[in-house]
């Protein structure tokens, strides 16, 4: 499974600058606030969502503050029967536990299953944060760049609004 070096080491690939901070295990959006206090970047939160039949993904990224309207994004995939994902399922298609979802778990997204989804209000920001695979560290990385990374590991991110 690809962890924190792996991510490191493929941003570094990809000439991608961040800035990283390291803090003691955060398990809750509180706590992970508490230790990224003052440095600018979108709080973001990251869900990962299944189809009822366990054969399509999604991974959403948006706003730590905002609330995902379920059904209006059942329309946006054209699925009626969508759900968080369970624990196993994150751990087989993102190799990640609970509280540290973000984009860089798709390293471990062998299948290329997951679609990934931006939110329009925080997608033009400068810069966004997220646990690099692990709950001990968060990463700010310019919005352009993250796309740029989706990009190259083949998960493209679609911009819309959730």
């Amino acid at each position: 499974m690809q962890g924190f070096k792996e991510v490191m080491e493929k941003l570094q690939e990809q000439n991608i600058e961040v800035q990283l901070v390291e803090h003691e295990a955060a398990f809750t959006m509180e706590d992970a606030d508490r230790v990224i206090e003052g440095i600018p970047g979108v709080r973001t939160k990251t869900l990962f969502l299944m189809n009822k039949k366990k054969i399509k993904f999604y991974l959403l990224i948006m706003d730590e503050d905002k609330r995902l309207d379920m059904s209006a994004f059942k329309d946006l995939v054209d699925d009626r029967q969508l759900k968080m994902a369970s624990e196993e399922m994150l751990y087989e298609k993102l190799g990640l536990q609970p509280g540290v979802v973000s984009p860089f778990g798709l390293l471990n997204n062998k299948d290329k299953d997951v679609e990934v989804f931006v939110d329009k209000d925080i997608a033009e920001e400068e810069r966004m944060s997220f646990h690099p695979n692990t709950n001990e560290k968060t990463i700010f990385i310019k919005s352009p760049d993250l796309y740029s990374f989706l990009e190259k590991i083949d998960h493209p991110a679609k911009i819309v609004l959730l």
